[in-house]
């Protein structure tokens, strides 16, 4: 199933941040930071990851799913893949 991808560039300033808050992370833990004020920014970053994961998701499903539908085979190799990726642990 050769096909041209959408492209995700919006992404890349969500993942800048995401960037940042690691860094911002890792500079807390090394500051010997509260517990939970160093979880709260785990959890705003995972936050942020799970929302470039559905964006990336919705795009999959609208442009490369729906492709793949115009072929039996590309269709059945489409819906595997799709199995496997949410077959996976989602944590």
């Amino acid at each position: 199933m050769e096909q041209q991808t959408p492209a995700h560039t919006e992404n890349l300033p969500r993942l800048n941040r995401i960037s940042g808050q690691i860094e911002g992370i890792k500079k807390m833990i090394e500051e010997g930071r509260y517990c939970t004020d160093i979880i709260i920014q785990i959890r705003a970053a995972r936050s942020a990851l799970k929302a470039i994961e559905a964006n990336i998701l919705h795009k999959h499903l609208q442009h490369c799913v729906a492709l793949s539908f115009q072929s039996e085979s590309d269709r059945n190799k489409t819906i595997e893949e799709l199995k496997a990726l949410f077959a996976q642990n989602s944590d």
